[in-house]
This record gives C-alpha cells, sequence and structure tokens, in this order.
C-alpha cells in the first residue's frame, strides 16, 4: 500500500493520468490525496472530476479556491473569467451530481502524520484549531442552504483571525486562509495581493510558513496552490504546486514510513496557459 499526496491538478487530466501510471497507483491497493484546485485553467476540468469520483474512497481531494469558484459560478454568484475552463462542467448533463461531489470535498486533512491543505494555516491554529476551522466550514457547505454562504464568501476582510469573529466574517477569514493564504504578518494578518515567489514578500509580511511560534510547527504541513513558490521541501514543510497548468510538472509525494519524509515523483506537463504573474 502506498499513499500520495498531489499538488494543483488544476483541469490537467492528461498529466494526472501519466503521474498515476508513473507511480503505478491501483486504487485497490493505494490512495491519493489531493491538495486541492482540482478544476480550472486547464483543458480537462471534466474529465478530472469523473476520474476522482470513479476512483472512490481511493481518492481525497481538498477544496481549492478554483472549486469554489467553480461552485459560486454555477450559482450566479461570480461570473466566469476569460480565462477559465469549468464550461464543460456547467454544460455536463451529471453536473448536478459533479457539484454536490465537488461541495462535499473537505477544507483540511490530517492524515498520516500529515496537516493538509491547500493554501495556508494561520500562525494562530494549532492541529486541532485547524481541524475545527475546517469543520466548520465544511459544515455550512455541506448544509441544504450552502449556496447562500457563497454570497458572502468573498472579500479581504475581516485579514485577522479572532475567537469573536461569527457569522459571514467568521467563515470568510477561514476560507481565506484555507484557499488563498500566501503572506502574513507575524501576528496572522493576511495579504493577499501579492503573488510571487517567497522572497516576493511585501514589507512586515512573510510566507505564513515561516512566522514564528506558528503553532502547526511541530506537524508537517502540506499545502499547494503557490505556483510561484515550486516544489519547497524541508522540515516540516512541503510545498506541491509545481505549476502544471502552466507548463511546468505535475507533482507527487509519496508518503514514507519516517515522520514527515517523502519521495517525490513528478512528470511535466504540456504548457495548457501562457505563464502569467502571480499565477
Amino acid at each position: 500500500m502506498s499513499l500520495y499526496m498531489i499538488g494543483d491538478v488544476q483541469g490537467c487530466d492528461e498529466a494526472l493520468g501519466r503521474l498515476l501510471d508513473e507511480i503505478a497507483f491501483s486504487p485497490s491497493r493505494d490512495t491519493l490525496y489531493l491538495l486541492g484546485d482540482l478544476v480550472n485553467r486547464g483543458p480537462a476540468s471534466l474529465q478530472v472530476l469523473r476520474r476522482l469520483i470513479a476512483l472512490g474512497d481511493s481518492a481525497h481531494s481538498l477544496l481549492g479556491n478554483h472549486d469554489l469558484h467553480l461552485l459560486a459560478a454555477a450559482h450566479g454568484v461570480r461570473k466566469l473569467h476569460r480565462s477559465d475552463t469549468v464550461g464543460d462542467i456547467l454544460d455536463a448533463t451529471d453536473r448536478v451530481a459533479l457539484l454536490d461531489w465537488l461541495r462535499h470535498r473537505p477544507m483540511a486533512l490530517y492524515e498520516h502524520g500529515w496537516l493538509m491543505v491547500h493554501a495556508g494555516v494561520l500562525p494562530q491554529w494549532d492541529v486541532a484549531d485547524t481541524m475545527a476551522r475546517a469543520q466548520e466550514l465544511q459544515s455550512v457547505l455541506r448544509s441544504p442552504d450552502w449556496s447562500g454562504f457563497l454570497q458572502h464568501m468573498y472579500g479581504n476582510e475581516p485579514a485577522f483571525w479572532s475567537d469573536a469573529l461569527q457569522g459571514a466574517d467568521r467563515l470568510r477569514v477561514v476560507v481565506n486562509a484555507f484557499t488563498r493564504l500566501r503572506f502574513c504578518t507575524a501576528q496572522g494578518l493576511m495579504e493577499f495581493d501579492t503573488k510571487e515567489g517567497a522572497d516576493g514578500a511585501p514589507p512586515g509580511f512573510m510566507p505564513w510558513f515561516d512566522v514564528p511560534g506558528r503553532r502547526t510547527a511541530d506537524v508537517p504541513v502540506a499545502f499547494g496552490h503557490w505556483s510561484t513558490l515550486g516544489h519547497v521541501q524541508r522540515e516540516g514543510v512541503l510545498a506541491l504546486d509545481t505549476g502544471c497548468v502552466w507548463g511546468g510538472c505535475l507533482t507527487a509525494a509519496r508518503i514514507l514510513s519516517a515522520p514527515g519524509q517523502v519521495e517525490r515523483i513528478a512528470v511535466r506537463c504540456a504548457q495548457t496557459q501562457k505563464p502569467r504573474k502571480g499565477l
């Protein structure tokens, strides 16, 4: 049995298929953990969703910002951008089933000694806090009136976590941390404009995983989302968005028996979008 974490697929189904062949993935034996942004920008988002659904319990997928964008667009909350490539999902005969499956994906996982998120974790949160915040958001997305939340999901404020936050403000901070976070201050104030690599932090800000005293520093954390950061593998930190959709690689990390250790496997992806700064 092998366990794999995989970075942002973003509709690159052909690359995903080659990666699964490269690792000789067997649904009856192995398990995948995909770190969000399953869809959009690549050419085959519909095929990605159908592939993962067909894998059943052998594939566990987090929700990323592009996945939430698809859900919001499907409910008229957001307009599709010119660069979006999810129209085939919205036009699919099984659209309802696909979107229902997607909204039931988790926001965070803590499995096999790894904390897995799409973008980041606020420095004030330990593992228990992180999973509790994820459960709050998941409960809303899985509720009968879940589409109402989408109306209030977008925005940059509040940009700082407080236990006193309630309602839409509380959930917005949570969703922004899990799906948009790159840089924050030592106190956890989030910044959303900068999309450069780690060296491009604005004054007073730093990559969220470099915050001194971060309360998840005692567990290894795997994340995607940050293609300009690329592959980072150091003690307690594993970044797996290697820019497949921008002509980079699609990367998997096989979880090894030694705590916090992985083996990296990657396949090149045919460029499907012109590289655009910060994406």
